[in-house]
């Protein structure tokens, strides 16, 4: 009679613990014994192979402490949370290079406990890169590309192409026709500005769905707020096309962008240029202000027009019995949510600055 099949295990670690998850659904009685150096297990469930007896035995690389350890069946698999003796990073689960074809790398788990909540967690790609690629080459002979990766990087890319493309039209009638630029820049590159902020959008899905770290408030609060400036304020009144505060905005929007884009595809592939990193945390000092005085201006001056065409307005009676009247909005936002909102944005941008940089807040005398 054939002895008990080995199931799938799937193992992660941090620094001070390593995590099994053994592939086993509706597991019946379970045989675990666990020493510093070896875990044997035996059970009855339905595995790769369907109902059998499963078992196996784990020689670790290092010692583990079998009072802190513990772990936990469910109907869909076993948990194993083993205590290492020593905090550190293993290279390897086994104590020989020779690891089992039943055993494989659970990725997914790879995070560190050290994560930093302001600004994006910490993981093992990031502390230790080469190990996690001879860890990713071991499971799979070679290094997959993540399809994430690939994704942020053609996204990344097109971005920074559009603001090139923006900057680079206005500067060129700028110098070419002088002051008398100003006047056609909606017409020169609206569309393309209109484009490329329409799909800054996404950036706010790839917080949600995980695809980038960080929190999503100051995204959200960026890229909506700029989305009304330029589709409300801009493009829905067509007497603010040639205002020359319109060219001031695209100029300083697009600055901004030439140097985030090409920061996000740097690291993306963990490569540090200081000066590129110095000033995505450091342009944005003269710029954020400089952006939110030109956007109160076109608001301040789409007021009138508002009055005049009470577009966007509603007035009563109305099958909804509700009123909005956009100009008394847009005087609101200026009084008292423009500077509260500046000042959000600006700190998040000092908090990261400070990380980044290795720079330190200034610390009140006790």
């Amino acid at each position: 009679m054939a002895g008990p099949l080995s199931p799938f295990v799937y193992w992660a670690q941090t620094e001070d613990q390593i995590s099994l998850r053994v592939a086993l659904i509706n597991t019946k009685n379970p045989d675990i014994a666990l020493h510093p150096t070896k875990l044997t297990f035996s059970a009855q469930g339905h595995g790769a192979k369907g109902v059998h007896d499963y078992a196996f035995s784990l020689d670790f690389n290092q010692n583990l402490d079998p009072e802190e350890s513990s772990f936990k069946t469910s109907d869909r698999e076993v948990l194993f949370t083993l205590k290492k003796v020593k905090k550190m990073w293993w290279s390897r689960l086994t104590a020989t290079p020779q690891k089992p074809a039943w055993l494989k790398i659970d990725f997914e788990r790879w995070k560190s406990e050290d994560g930093d909540e302001e600004e994006e967690a910490r993981d093992i790609i990031n502390d230790y890169p080469d190990l996690y690629k001879n860890l990713h080459k071991e499971e799979l002979g070679y290094i997959k590309e993540d399809y994430k990766k690939v994704y942020l990087l053609i996204y990344n890319l097109f971005q920074f192409v559009g603001f090139t493309f923006v900057f680079t039209v206005l500067s060129i009638q700028y110098f070419r026709d002088g002051p008398n630029a100003m006047l056609h820049a909606y017409d020169s590159v609206g569309s393309a500005m209109k484009f490329v902020q329409l799909l800054q959008i996404l950036e706010i899905m790839h917080v949600v769905f995980g695809y980038t770290k960080g929190g999503l408030l100051a995204p959200l609060i960026q890229t909506l707020g700029r989305a009304f400036i330029l589709f409300c304020m801009i493009d829905a009144e067509p007497r603010m096309h040639s205002k020359p505060v319109v060219f001031y905005l695209f100029m300083i929007w697009s600055s901004i962008e030439l140097i985030r884009y090409p920061y996000y595809i740097s690291q993306l592939y963990k490569i540090d240029v200081y000066p590129l990193t110095w000033l995505r945390y450091s342009i944005w000092i003269p710029l954020y202000p400089l952006g939110i005085l030109c956007e109160g201006v076109v608001i301040l001056r789409n007021i009138p027009y508002f009055e005049e065409t009470m577009q966007y307005s509603v007035s009563l009676p109305n099958p909804w019995n509700f009123a909005f009247h956009l100009p008394t909005f847009l005087k609101i936002y200026l009084a008292f949510v423009c500077f509260p909102v500046m000042y959000f944005l600006m700190m998040h941008m000092y908090r990261a600055r400070c990380k980044k940089l290795g720079i330190k807040s200034w610390k009140k005398f006790k």
